[in-house]
């Protein structure tokens, strides 16, 4: 299982940064390889990546969902696949945004880059992506404020 965690401080109130990452079909606008996402229902996304060469599609669910505190989600169709994000206020205009993502390289080029640490270096311009994307608009592209409590248990934990 790999592991990458990254934290980026943005310059925009907490419910800024936090309905923002509520908008995943944006999530191509900052994320590298994310060439889709299609939001099935308010807690299931269809997701199509392209990295290093590897096409892969896969559903998750959103397993947690607190406003303006976290978001966690996992792969519901077979890939080994989970994460979460958390917000923390830092300032009535700035806010703390950390990720974790979880998954099994499968093949030989994702086991490849995983050793390499290109994942780590990936989630971390992506991030700074983020960064540059919300306070470039100073406002979120859309919001869904709902709450999610998952009852299931989980293999991985976050």
């Amino acid at each position: 299982m790999q592991t990458v965690e990254e934290t980026i401080d943005v310059a925009v109130p907490v419910r800024t940064a936090y309905d923002q990452w509520t908008q995943f079909e944006s999530f191509p606008n900052f994320m590298s390889g994310v060439e889709s996402v299609t939001q099935l229902t308010d807690t299931t996304n269809h997701w199509k990546t392209k990295v290093g060469g590897v096409e892969r599609e896969f559903d998750t669910e959103i397993v947690e969902q607190q406003p303006d505190q976290r978001i966690a989600w996992r792969s519901i169709d077979g890939k080994s696949h989970a994460g979460v994000v958390t917000f923390t206020q830092l300032g009535a205009e700035s806010t703390k945004v950390s990720v974790r993502f979880e998954w099994d390289p499968e093949t030989f080029t994702e086991k490849a880059g995983a050793a390499l640490n290109l994942d780590d270096k990936q989630v971390k311009s992506d991030m700074k992506k983020f960064k540059e994307f919300i306070e470039t608009r100073g406002t979120e592209t859309g919001a869904w404020r709902g709450e999610v409590k998952d009852s299931r248990p989980t293999g991985t934990q976050l």
